[in-house]
């Protein structure tokens, strides 16, 4: 039995109703600046929309009879594409992402956490800083929580607290939520800067 061959040719890309491409006798035409211009005959739409140097395109196919309108097809593509992208930014379902790490954890490995944390703040994301306890290190809550207050003031200027440190489990956790607004670096030799307006890190200062 012979093998089937594979078509290798480029799928045929669906191509718009526009100028001679749209089939129906009658019309009901809109002129580029929104005036209507009745029903009339294809080719009389087709006319209308050379004179003014234009394309003729075909906008509510259903309706009867159908709606065309004159308008400059490539920027009207152009400007709908650019909507389409706008709305997939706004759509951007927030998700939590998490960092993992050990309450011992050395320097160059907390860096690579606060990194990691900061993209997904940065993407919109909310994150949730875990530090897991192995055997006997779940007596040293104490330091798993200094090291989370640490990393929230590490990222202050592009998160705040959602959820303060938090034992569960064999875990301690945190959960920080992008701000609206990121905080402004303060300028060498200009203005201190302010201190937190989140009370769990004044709470925290002040028992420090």
């Amino acid at each position: 039995m012979p093998r089937p061959r594979f078509d290798r040719r480029a799928p045929v890309r669906e191509l718009p109703n526009i100028n001679e491409r749209i089939n129906h006798p009658n019309l009901r035409v809109v002129d580029s600046d929104g005036a209507q211009l009745g029903v009339i005959s294809r080719e009389e739409a087709l006319e209308k929309a050379q004179e003014r140097e234009l394309d003729l395109v075909l906008v509510a196919e259903k309706a009867d009879p159908p709606v065309c309108r004159i308008m400059d097809y490539g920027k009207f593509k152009f400007e709908q594409e650019k909507k389409a992208k706008e709305a997939k930014k706004k759509s951007h379902q927030t998700e939590v992402k998490e960092v993992k790490m050990r309450y011992k954890i050395d320097q160059h490995d907390y860096n690579v956490r606060i990194g990691q944390a900061n993209r997904f703040l940065r993407a919109g994301d909310k994150v949730k800083c875990t530090v897991i306890f192995r055997g006997r290190e779940i007596q040293h809550t104490q330091l798993a929580e200094k090291l989370l207050y640490r990393m929230s003031r590490d990222l202050e200027e592009q998160a705040e607290i959602q959820q303060a440190p938090k034992r569960e489990g064999r875990n301690m956790i945190m959960f920080l939520t992008p701000r609206k607004t990121p905080l402004a670096k303060a300028k060498e030799g200009g203005e201190p800067k302010r201190a937190s307006t989140n009370p769990a890190l004044r709470t925290r200062a002040a028992v420090s």
